[in-house]
């Protein structure tokens, strides 16, 4: 029998080729996060979507963001995605007073935690870094999520992979060098977003794509003073391991795990939020739209809205864009009434 969905629309946000829309479920009253994809937007694209959606149902893990439910309309298509409020990694990292290798440390576990769950199942990520992973809450022991997979690929069994595609400064050399690669690349990343966190810049940075290309290939980077000096020996031995050039010797997820920087106490309690926040302001520009925000109190102030503007008869089959019927205006409020 079908059922039918009751969504308020209330905040969009543009993405690659769709936009993130922060919705209610009328019945639940359950806040949910709307990936609203044109279909016009797909043309050429089907594959790529098709790849996230195959993806995305097969995950179920607590530090991933999850796929809840898919409808659509003539005009769009829509993922009912699980709603992470807490904003990004970086802004909480400057927002603390307090932060040591340890929190770094946890941080890093739950990452590793949750990829090698994916390579358990054959999913290389891809494209893991710190725009990537946002808090659940706004709540101080927030876990952290994985939340994009535009770029995650299912593997074939023992199968490699040889598409170009990552963001540069977090690509593994293998990568860059257009050779066959595998789930290794995704433990790149982690090493690269790992030496971040301990110190607040990258490990490859040139205003030339070239040298900057030339020094991931190489896997030339330093542990440079006077950034590194009060960074324990295990936490370097343990970036070491990860940005590893050769992909066949590099720290699988499982070994990364065992290592006492993440499974001992190697990891100091020395306070270094001074210098990580400072460079982290200096070297990475804050995300607008990944912001924490409190959902509840937008999801109150857009009921008023709507109860004001009397846009309770929207037309069910459609959703409301920015810019579409909206003045240009960044919100967006509607029902939705769906039925699968």
């Amino acid at each position: 029998s079908s059922t039918t969905k009751e969504i308020l629309v209330c905040l969009c946000f543009s993405g690659a080729f769709s936009e993130v829309v922060l919705a209610e479920e009328k019945r639940t009253q359950k806040l949910v996060a709307v990936k609203c994809i044109p279909k016009k937007a797909l043309e050429g694209k089907e594959n790529s979507i098709e790849n996230e959606i195959a993806v995305l149902h097969k995950i179920k893990h607590t530090n991933i963001v999850s796929l809840e439910d898919i409808f659509e309309s003539k005009s769009h298509l829509y993922l009912v995605m699980q709603l992470v409020s807490g904003g990004e990694l970086f802004d909480r990292i400057i927002e603390k007073g307090f932060y040591t290798e340890k929190d770094a440390s946890k941080l890093i576990q739950q990452i590793l935690d949750a990829v090698k769950y994916l390579h358990d199942m054959g999913i290389v990520h891809r494209d893991l870094k710190p725009e990537n992973l946002l808090y659940y809450s706004m709540d101080e022991d927030s876990k952290i999520m994985i939340s994009d997979f535009g770029l995650s690929k299912i593997e074939g069994s023992g199968s490699v992979m040889s598409t170009a595609c990552g963001t540069p400064g977090y690509v593994a050399p293998e990568v860059l060098a257009q050779k066959p690669y595998s789930k290794a690349v995704d433990c790149w990343s982690i090493g690269v977003i790992a030496y971040i966190l301990l110190c607040g810049y990258p490990p490859f940075y040139d205003e030339n794509d070239a040298k900057l290309f030339e020094q991931i290939l190489k896997a030339e980077y330093e542990f440079d003073s006077p950034y590194w000096d009060d960074i324990s020996d295990s936490a370097k031995d343990f970036i070491v391991h990860l940005m590893e050039k050769d992909p066949s010797i590099r720290y699988t997820c499982e070994q990364a795990l065992q290592h006492p920087w993440i499974a001992g106490d190697t990891a100091l309690d020395k306070n270094i939020h001074e210098s990580v926040s400072a460079q982290i302001k200096k070297n990475f520009a804050k995300s607008k739209w990944k912001q924490a925000f409190n959902a509840t109190a937008v999801v109150r102030h857009m009921r008023r809205l709507q109860l004001g503007t009397g846009q309770e008869g929207a037309n069910p089959a459609h959703l409301l864009m920015p810019g579409e019927d909206a003045g240009g205006s960044s919100l967006a409020v509607c029902n939705i009434l769906h039925r699968f």
